[in-house]
């Protein structure tokens, strides 16, 4: 009898924190058992050659948005199975009651269950789930979502408070179907979160998504007045940096009034990178920064005259800005990059740019993008590449080392890429429900072959297995 279930032989491991290393996996129970030198077929029921390949632990995308536009449960499977084209083996999703998800309010306690009921059995990959505390109720079941359903991570929506913000023109009260959204709703939000921490092991922490709601209102009314800018260089110029910087700073004397720790979500400008790492340098934070693929790989200039499709919060910004943020992954700044997935198909982005609901579908394009474009153009080494994308968001979002690594007893999560196949992105290519891509007709150099989650190999040379293997992660 084979004294494992699955070998990965021949291939360069990618470890984070340690460099490219020749080995050879073996997996037993869906964990990593062995890693040698002189594996071979024999050695397990089942042998993958990797010769040729880097092998990457998988990628953990710890910015998704599943059933924000479409059912729970069939965004579930769909758009887990996109996330396999890109080495991602574990999401992590934000949720919060109000308008889109469920459309509804109330307890976490009703809700969260119904939420976890709706996924369950439907992921291609394992899963975790940040929560948005919209009312005062849901502050007080902050203490109960760490200790008893292993949630981590929460959130807060800065852009919301006193801002029109759907196509209707409900105001933001009707948006959350909360009480009063507002900072002193932040800050007891940062109390609780702080007090849960200080409560627990492992890292539970609050993420913002940072852009000034009342400083939006003046500058989205000028950029609608303004003739010499259309398309989403309008939409960028409605929400431009400095609506970031302010609402930067006003979370960071909060953060370092309350003890929370933060995160940074999808800096979009170089602006807020050097902001928020100012305010961390400063106040002494405990803050991850975080980028997405979206915004160091896109700008309003390769967008232009392509449609609505690239619309998202914040907005798609200047070619200066993607090398702002290349430079800032490159010297250690940035700490986690995700791809903010949300399926959005393209009838719902129209051709009117203020009604047209934000965010698009990139997980599929993770390791993809980084590798082509962080690598092979700017020099990132492989190892970085994997801590940004795997390592630091499993340490950030308490994964660490059950994710995040290739190390013995760590899950067999692994993205094995050949980092010379170039493709052209297509909506086909990404196998998302999503009809169109703002990356689409980009060549990209730099694919997994195979994709392996908990030693189970989910995506081969283009082929998705068709069972559901993904876990419920608790995370405390």
């Amino acid at each position: 009898m084979a004294r494992y279930d699955v070998v990965v032989t021949g291939g360069t491991l990618v470890i984070p924190f340690v460099g490219e290393v020749r080995g050879d996996i073996a997996i037993k129970d869906g964990r990593i058992a062995s890693i040698a030198g002189d594996l071979g077929p024999g050695d397990a029921d089942e042998a993958i050659d990797a010769r040729g390949k880097h092998v990457f632990p998988g990628a953990v995308d710890s910015h998704y948005h599943l059933g924000i536009y479409r059912g729970l449960t069939e965004d579930t499977e769909s758009e887990t199975t996109s996330s396999l084209v890109g080495g991602v083996t574990t999401v992590i999703s934000y949720f919060r009651t109000g308008s889109h998800y469920l459309n509804k309010t109330g307890p976490y306690r009703q809700i969260f269950p119904e939420v976890l009921a709706a996924v369950d059995g439907h992921a291609k990959v394992d899963y975790g789930f940040h929560l948005a505390p919209m009312t005062a109720e849901h502050i007080a079941e902050i203490p109960w979502l760490v200790s008893e359903m292993g949630v981590a991570s929460f959130k807060y929506y800065m852009f919301y408070k006193g801002l029109n913000l759907s196509a209707d023109s409900r105001d933001a009260k009707g948006y959350t179907m909360s009480e009063e959204y507002d900072l002193g709703h932040l800050f007891e939000i940062m109390e609780a979160v702080s007090a849960a921490d200080l409560a627990h092991d492992g890292r539970i922490s609050l993420s913002l998504h940072c852009e000034q709601a009342e400083l939006l209102r003046v500058f989205i009314e000028r950029a609608k007045q303004d003739p010499s800018v259309r398309g989403l260089a309008e939409y960028a110029a409605g929400r431009p940096p400095l609506t970031e910087q302010l609402s930067i700073e006003e979370a960071g004397v909060l953060a370092d009034a309350t003890h929370v720790r933060t995160n940074f979500l999808h800096l979009s400008s170089g602006e807020a990178l050097d902001k928020a790492n100012e305010v961390r340098h400063r106040y002494g934070l405990d803050a991850n920064l975080e980028v997405t693929v979206h915004h160091l790989a896109l700008n309003v200039a390769m967008l232009e005259g392509k449609g609505l499709g690239g619309k998202v919060n914040p907005p798609i910004r200047d070619a200066e800005d993607n090398e702002a943020l290349w430079q800032g992954l490159a010297d250690g700044r940035i700490g986690t990059v995700a791809s903010d997935h949300a399926c959005c198909m393209e009838e719902s982005k129209g051709e009117d740019l203020w009604p047209a609901l934000p965010g698009f579908g990139g997980t599929a394009l993770l390791y993809p993008v980084l590798i082509s474009e962080g690598h092979h153009k700017r020099g990132i080494p492989l190892d970085r590449i994997a801590q940004v994308a795997s390592a630091a968001p499993a340490r950030t979002y308490n994964l660490y080392p059950r994710k995040g690594t290739i190390a013995v007893g760590a899950d067999a999560d692994l993205a094995i890429i050949d980092v010379g196949l170039e493709q052209i992105v297509t909506p086909e290519l990404c196998r998302s429900a999503q009809d169109h891509t703002p990356f689409s007709g980009v060549a990209v150099r730099g694919w997994p072959a195979a994709t392996l989650v908990r030693g189970i190999p989910m995506y081969r040379q283009g082929e998705i297995a068709n069972d559901f293997p993904g876990l419920y992660l608790r995370r405390t």
